[in-house]
């Protein structure tokens, strides 16, 4: 029994995103995994899993947000349709220079968050409004700049892995996701060996094995239903490597453990010799970094750079976070969680648009699932307080 709530409580979000999976397959009668609707459902999601990666490093820094992502979304796309489209600028040094931009808003802000200590709502909110507005600017009174003829800037973000093996079915993808598999389940052996000899806290062997097992065949059975459709999308791999990349670092990596530290306590940390004004300066810079990593997807997707693009971008990246686990308060978190949270809401959203749901009761739902993902958190960390 003691085992069965162990697995429970380590694996809640994975059980409940199942449970919504099940019941929107079952309300849909089947609609919702139908091959062209799972590859459409990493299309819709691709911006929220990059956007809620940086966003969880600015909330487990105390509880920290970015309300101006959304707004960096369009600016930085409005200065990449300038370049590419009306310039005629190479699309590597564009994109190159659409980089930079970003790091340099997020540098502004940063600053007045990190160092002047201005709320990150307030400096954020002000953001929100300045970078929209210099958006309508750079499109010169709000007007959209279409992709045309920039067949190798979609491709980058549209394109899918061809498939080597040929036949009815995309065998690339099934065979690359076995391959991910194996590689996932000697990582996790590895990391449990290595806790363990360090003396480290570990979860039960039993956990380990079902988490271990849900993950896989979550794994093969998307790789079996994109290899009925296209094959495996492009902006799959690029949503795999900055995943990969922030997991390892938060988990693996000094300056990652340092925004848990802050979070956890900021003044034991700051006493302990960690400069939390850099690392709160970092997390706001990554942030609009990985915002114009998402400005590049939603042009892409879109073939267009429009004034209203982003819109409310920031509040899907804030709920991903706080549904895939991140706390309120800072300090707890995964990336592989934000990315469960960011499914989960795909999910939901998907299931409600096949099921014809109204547009305004989606937006009631989602609110409902945010606010019992937050009381959730806040009421576990009473209850752990008072144990």
């Amino acid at each position: 029994m003691n085992k069965a709530k162990e697995i429970l409580k380590n694996n809640t979000m994975i059980f409940a995103l199942i449970v919504v999976a099940v019941f929107f397959a079952w309300q849909t009668n089947g609609k919702l995994f139908l091959p062209g609707n799972v590859t459409n459902l990493i299309a819709q999601n691709s911006y929220v899993m990059i956007l809620a990666t940086g966003m969880l490093m600015c909330i487990l820094t105390g509880g920290n947000i970015d309300l101006s992502i959304g707004s960096v979304v369009a600016v930085i796309g409005a200065l990449a349709g300038t370049l590419i489209v009306k310039l005629n600028i190479p699309i590597a040094l564009s994109m190159v220079i659409c980089l930079i931009a970003g790091i340099l808003i997020g540098a502004i802000q940063g600053y007045w968050i990190a160092y002047l200590r201005i709320p990150a709502f307030i400096v954020t909110l002000a953001g929100m409004l300045l970078w929209r507005g210099l958006t309508l600017i750079i499109l010169q009174g709000g007007k959209t700049i279409s992709f045309t003829d920039e067949q190798t800037y979609l491709n980058i973000f549209n394109s899918y892995i061809p498939d080597v093996f040929g036949g009815t079915i995309n065998i690339t993808a099934i065979v690359l996701a076995a391959l991910i598999c194996v590689v996932y389940v000697v990582a996790q052996l590895i990391s449990r060996k290595n806790k363990i000899s360090k003396g480290y806290k570990v979860e039960s062997l039993a956990s380990l094995i079902v988490k271990t097992i849900v993950v896989v065949v979550a794994i093969m059975v998307l790789s079996y239903k994109l290899a009925q459709d296209t094959g495996i999308p492009s902006i799959l791999i690029i949503i795999a490597v900055i995943v990969f990349f922030y997991a390892y670092f938060t988990t693996r990596t000094v300056p990652g453990r340092y925004l848990y530290a802050m979070g956890g306590n900021e003044k034991a940390a700051k006493l302990s010799g960690i400069n939390t004004n850099k690392v709160l300066f970092f997390a706001y810079v990554n942030m609009a970094f990985l915002s114009a990593v998402a400005a590049f997807v939603c042009v892409a997707r879109f073939s267009s750079s429009a004034p209203t693009a982003g819109m409310n971008y920031e509040l899907d990246a804030i709920g991903a976070c706080f549904i895939g686990g991140a706390s309120a308060y800072g300090g707890v978190g995964k990336v592989g969680g934000v990315v469960i949270g960011a499914i989960f809401m795909g999910v939901i959203n998907m299931g409600m648009s096949i099921m014809s749901v109204d547009a305004d009761m989606q937006k009631l739902v989602k609110g409902i699932v945010l606010l019992m993902a937050v009381t959730f958190d806040v009421l576990s960390k009473k209850r752990s307080k008072i144990s």
